[in-house]
């Protein structure tokens, strides 16, 4: 077999095992995402929700000031910021267009979905929440939002950071303050149990969806530009 051959065969595998990855993962979500809504349309989820706020409460304590500051993580407006600061990273300093582009189908097609959602499912926030808030409930903004943009940043990092103790201790992190983000909105009352993890299981569907179809559609661009017939001017007779 040839070098050739076995490159090809080698990148085949490579397309079918990642596919087969994110088929599996992305069935699995869907399914963990349609049974949290059935639970909270048959309001089954109660006795959980109701048990978690405590949990929470005995986890954390007293209000503290860093909760809300955590919180603000998942915000629009400072996810908005981060994502428009990557961006430009990527476009000025990198100069990779497609990851500039990931950015904001990742971010804004979370923000998108997460809406549309929330309309279908209608489900009313809990009473008596420690802070503001506006909107329906199910799924959590915050808990899809920070598991979309982020477990976007846990991708970049794995696949950009060359030294393992630093990419697993970012990767880390990173998750860290996922969990922490969902675990605040319950802390704070904005969200029930259930609306967090539904909104977790629907940005990593999301995620999963967007980054494999942007990556081939990033070949397919390539690949079309280094078959395009160069172009060159007719020299005079």
């Amino acid at each position: 077999m040839t070098n050739h051959l076995r490159r090809l065969l080698a990148g085949f595998t490579l397309l079918l095992t990642e596919f087969a990855l994110a088929l599996f993962l992305g069935i699995a979500g869907v399914v963990g995402f349609l049974a949290l809504g059935r639970e909270v349309f048959d309001q089954d989820a109660a006795t959980f929700d109701a048990a978690a706020f405590q949990w929470a409460r005995r986890l954390l304590g007293p209000r503290q000031q860093w909760v809300e500051a955590v919180t603000f993580f998942a915000s629009r407006n400072f996810i908005t910021v981060a994502g428009l600061l990557l961006i430009g990273w990527f476009l000025v300093v990198r100069r990779h267009r497609w990851y500039s582009l990931l950015i904001p189908v990742v971010a804004l097609g979370s923000i998108t979905l997460n809406l549309v959602l929330k309309s279908f499912y209608n489900r009313p926030r809990p009473l008596l929440p420690l802070v503001s808030a506006s909107g329906l409930s199910f799924p959590s903004g915050h808990a899809m939002i920070s598991a979309s943009f982020y477990g976007l940043l846990v991708y970049l990092v794995q696949t950009h950071v060359q030294r393992p103790w630093l990419r697993w201790l970012l990767t880390g992190g990173l998750v860290t303050l996922v969990l922490l983000i969902g675990l605040t909105r319950v802390y704070l009352r904005v969200h029930y149990a259930t609306d967090v993890l539904a909104g977790f299981t629907a940005g990593l569907v999301w995620l999963i969806v967007a980054i494999p179809l942007l990556k081939q559609l990033e070949k397919r661009v390539k690949m079309k530009f280094k078959n395009a017939p160069q172009l060159t001017e007719k020299q005079p007779e």
